[in-house]
């Protein structure tokens, strides 16, 4: 009998875990985030103003999010998705994140790398000379990916 109860509880403990599991990742739109699709970045209202200026900006008809965001070898593409959807979903979950929306160190070495392996062949010409170029592309090029959209 009490080998029943127990596989009773367990089963149902199991059983509300997957459901709920399930419900989240439905309502959170989690398996969008497998894609590539910009409007995924949109789940997150949050992300309103960089779609928006992205859509407005010069490399919407040439790159997407994850051209520039994560680096593109398969391992480090989806380790880094991975995560910043465990930080994003806490961040917001919690409601600890920080307004305006920042990038983090590890997502600016993939965005400054992915800039240099998009345009490496143009800026090589100015890489010793470029003032800006210790601080990284977007010191200076800030809003190249997101155009200002006011």
């Amino acid at each position: 009998m009490a080998k029943r109860w127990l596989q009773l509880v367990l089963g149902a403990t199991l059983g509300i875990a997957i459901g709920l599991g399930a419900f989240t990742l439905a309502y959170a739109k989690g398996l969008s985030y497998v894609s590539d699709a910009p409007e995924a970045c949109v789940n997150c209202h949050i992300m309103r103003e960089q779609y928006d200026g992205w859509l407005a900006g010069p490399h919407h008809a040439a790159a997407t999010c994850n051209d520039c965001h994560v680096p593109q070898d398969f391992f480090g593409k989806w380790l880094s998705k991975g995560l910043n959807g465990f930080h994003h979903s806490k961040a917001f979950t919690l409601q600890d994140f920080h307004e305006p929306i920042r990038i983090q160190p590890r997502n600016a070495a993939a965005l400054e790398g992915n800039c240099l392996r998009c345009h490496g062949d143009f800026v090589s010409g100015v890489a010793g000379s470029h003032p800006g170029l210790a601080r990284g592309c977007t010191s200076c090029h800030r809003g190249v990916g997101h155009a200002a959209t006011e």
